[in-house]
């Protein structure tokens, strides 16, 4: 496995993944990260993120079935792995407890 950084960016891919189960497939992770997050994302910096997952190892994928409303072209299907899941585990368990660690009034606004 290749490196086991996760950006803020790839964070938001595993999740809006394994969330869109068996409908993870390119324009539905993008369509869901413009909905759930906000974030207008090109398909090629998509398919850049997708591939360098795949890469590390926290996602797999395969192509689906041929349909006839894509015109006989196959999807490719993708899925959060194993090694996926722990990285983000992981990188909740990070920020839960430095989320823990603040005091509360830290995060409170100031009004003048």
């Amino acid at each position: 496995m290749k490196g086991t950084n996760l950006g803020e960016f790839e964070e938001l891919v595993l999740l809006t993944t394994i969330m869109l189960q068996q409908e993870a497939y390119i324009l539905r992770v993008q369509e869901e990260l413009k909905s759930q997050a906000n974030r207008n994302t090109s398909m090629g910096a998509l398919h850049a993120t997708l591939a360098r997952l795949e890469n590390k190892g926290f996602l797999k994928s395969e192509l689906a079935g041929a349909t006839k409303e894509r015109g006989g072209r196959r999807k490719r299907i993708y899925e959060v792995t194993a090694a996926g899941k722990n990285v983000l585990t992981e990188s909740r368990q990070l920020r839960d407890n430095l989320w823990n660690q603040i005091p509360k009034y830290a995060l409170e606004l100031i009004r003048i």
